[in-house]
Order: C-alpha cells, then structure tokens, then sequence
C-alpha cells in the first residue's frame, strides 16, 4: 500500500463505484424498464411467438447461431488478453522504461504497475466468465427452439414454452452484454496507466456513454417508435 498514494486511492475508489454504481442504475434502477436491454427482451418473446408460427424455422437458427458466434468470439478474445497481460507482468521493468521517458505519464512503481495490470486481468477474466455463460444460454436457447413443435397452438403449455426460451434468450443476452461492459469499463483503466486523474476521467467518461446508449440513444428512441 506504500506505493499508493492519495490519488490512486481516490481514482480505483471511484471506477469501483462507477461500475456498481451502473450496473445498479441500468438492472435495477427506476427507468432499468426503459433500457434498450429491457425493450429487446420485449421483442425476444415476440420473436419466439413468431418462430412458433413457421414452419420453417431457418431463419431463427440463423440469428442463435449469430448470437453462439458473438458470445465465442469475445470469451476467445478474453482469453487471449488475460494470456497477454499475463505476458506484460514478465516485462515490467521494460514497460516501466518506457513511460519514464513520457512526460504526461507518472512512473509508477514496480508494485504499483502490477496492481495496474492484475487489474486489468481480473476485468478480462470476468469478461470470459460472462461470455462463456452467455454461449452456454444460447446453446440452451437452441435446444429449446428445437423442441418446440412444429403445429403453433394457442395452448397454455406452448405458451409457456415460448416464454421459457425468451427469458432464457434474454438471460443469455445479459450476460453478454456485462461482459461487454467489463471491457468498456477495461478500457478505462488505461486512464490509470497515465494518471489517476485521467483514470477518473474515463471512468467518468465510459459510464456516460453506456448510459446514453442504454437510455438516450437514437436507437432506442427508433425500436420505441
């Protein structure tokens, strides 16, 4: 803790509480009904009502399929980061070197610059978790989609059947999208690397651009029109 002074305190203090802060306000604020992730979840069990209605349900196995990529694509992609960083703790004294010779840059300690990275580590390998659980909900989803029969009825089982895969969906979607904060809020702590004050900064900065895509963004105002 020696190597920590009064503004790295303050800046980890407040990207924590930026990040939970967030989460809080997006999941379960008041206006958490009002977020895009809330509308599409609306539009995920319109989307299995009419799956239901076709016959030929290529199309649906086409989006899962584009949703099983996306989730495997980003837990390969936290994988190889957490490697990488995993690298970057074998040449700190190099890195360190390096942002000694920047003159915006504060030299930090060795101990100081591992933290920074561990930091970095955690995030990512948080990321993998919420993605891996993302692709495993879509598999799910998949499976579910296959056992819905094929003559559409308005049955209270086939509907609870088609609930069932939405909330699943919807679950699987959550997932995916914490996992992509984790690598927005990833990218704010860059900031640390240069200063504390700036890793306030971006901190500040990524939870205003998530909020204004969750919230305010066009395409929100669009999918409500």
């Amino acid at each position: 803790m020696t190597s920590f002074s009064a503004f790295d305190i303050a800046a980890i203090s407040w990207f924590v509480a930026c990040w939970g802060l967030y989460v809080f306000v997006a999941d379960k604020g008041p206006r958490a009904h009002r977020s895009m992730t809330s509308v599409m979840s609306a539009f995920r069990l319109r989307w299995m009502r009419e799956m239901a209605r076709r016959e030929n349900r290529v199309v649906d196995t086409t989006i899962l399929g584009n949703q099983l990529n996306g989730a495997a694509f980003f837990a390969s992609t936290a994988i190889l980061l957490v490697g990488g960083l995993f690298a970057l703790l074998g040449a700190t004294e190099k890195a360190i070197a390096v942002l000694e010779h920047l003159p915006v840059v504060s030299t930090p300690s060795r101990a100081l610059w591992e933290v920074k990275v561990l930091l970095l580590i955690v995030i990512f390998v948080y990321a993998f978790f919420k993605f891996a659980w993302a692709f495993r909900l879509f598999n799910y989803c998949s499976v579910l989609v296959g056992a819905t029969p094929v003559e559409f009825t308005e049955d209270e089982e086939t509907q609870r059947h088609l609930l069932r895969i939405a909330r699943i969906n919807s679950l699987g979607a959550q997932h995916f999208n914490n996992g992509l904060r984790a690598y927005f809020f990833s990218l704010a702590t860059l900031g640390w690397f240069l200063h504390p004050v700036v890793f306030i900064a971006t901190s500040t900065w990524v939870v205003f651009v998530l909020y204004r895509r969750e919230f305010r963004s066009r395409s929100l105002k669009a999918v409500c029109d």
